[in-house]
């Protein structure tokens, strides 16, 4: 049998269940009864933080299977990953001179991530939509998106819904500083929701999650559950997910990986000058409700499952107050004009 997680109610001090594999599962309730799936005006959580076979694109979509066959076994409507977890983050970027000009070395590691990017209307990737559909829940998963081009690639995250499939890919509007020596400029073609199990989802991509305009357009979809996908860092989460969760009167999930030196491949063209023994992302995981409480705080260093029943009914109820896109909005002052056409290249 598998073990799940230890439950508790709201208990900032959660329960830990070690696996013979040394890895956690975290889990948590935020309300009084025990949940199963598709219990109406609830919401079972699965957040996956792991260590993707880094830069392997193939093997890290068999350990993406086998995290939502996982989650699936125990009751979760919603599976979600971190930031690029298919094939990984470029934690080289900041610990090299990645800025050099035609630098082979720096050439030869960009050819090598661009080779194992996503093309997530693929064979490969498909296996992960199967999964999702096997699973009978709801998943967003970070990728590398390879664009037609063959030489560009974004930071994406895909929406996979059980029985429509792919019904979103949102391109992270702007990379983040080093982040754009990799990552091409997305667009707004994914700044929408999606309903799964009665529930209103959406999705941004790491310091995305800073930009207040685009936060203000997730807020106007009624989202009631947003994923924040990150790289992996307690220093990223344990500040924005409560306020994102205070301010849009939401739950937010924000999602993040474990890195370690060890994970980057012997034969990368940058190991041997990335520094050993150092960990780059110690994953800060974390779930907090709409009044801005934590329901899990930030797990760093561990690898596992981190488990949330979520009352989504606490949404309305946080929101008689302050309903930032609704009650307490003045459209007829400021308003917010998106614009969800797909700019990027294919």
């Amino acid at each position: 049998s598998r073990d799940m997680g230890g439950f508790y109610n709201a208990d900032p001090r959660p329960t830990r269940v070690l696996r013979p594999s040394g890895r956690v599962s975290r889990g948590a309730t935020y309300c009084r009864q025990p949940l199963t799936r598709g219990t109406l005006g609830r919401m079972r959580v699965a957040a996956v933080q792991a260590t993707p076979a880094f830069l392997d694109r193939e093997q890290t979509i068999a350990i993406v299977e086998d995290r939502i066959a996982e989650a699936s076994s125990g009751g979760a409507d919603l599976v979600v990953f971190p930031e690029v977890f298919v094939p990984g983050y470029p934690v080289w970027m900041d610990r090299t001179n990645s800025a050099a000009w035609e630098d082979p070395d720096q050439q030869a590691a960009y050819a090598w991530y661009l080779d194992q990017s996503v093309d997530v209307h693929g064979p490969e990737f498909e296996m992960v939509v199967d999964a999702v559909r096997q699973a009978g829940l709801f998943a967003y998963v970070g990728v590398v998106e390879r664009s037609n081009s063959l030489g560009s690639v974004y930071c994406s995250l895909v929406a996979i819904d059980p029985v429509e499939g792919i019904v979103g890919v949102h391109r992270k509007l702007k990379p983040t500083y080093t982040e754009r020596l990799v990552w091409a400029d997305g667009d707004g073609a994914g700044l929408v929701a999606h309903d799964h199990a009665g529930v209103r989802l959406t999705g941004l991509n790491c310091w995305e999650n800073w930009m207040p305009l685009a936060r203000a357009a997730m807020y106007a979809t009624g989202s009631q559950v947003h994923v924040a996908a990150w790289p992996g860092s307690v220093g990223l989460t344990e500040d924005i997910t409560r306020f994102i969760a205070k301010e849009g009167r939401l739950f937010v999930v924000s999602v993040g990986a474990v890195y370690r030196s060890e994970d980057v491949p012997d034969d990368f063209p940058l190991r041997g000058i990335l520094p050993e023994g150092e960990r780059y992302h110690n994953g800060g995981t974390c779930i907090a409700g709409p009044d801005g409480a934590w329901i899990v705080e930030p797990v760093r260093n561990t690898e596992g499952i981190v488990w949330a029943d979520l009352d989504i009914g606490e949404v309305a109820r946080q929101r008689q107050n302050f309903d930032p896109a609704g009650h307490y909005s003045r459209p007829d002052v400021l308003h917010l004009e998106v614009d969800r056409s797909r700019t990027t290249a294919p």
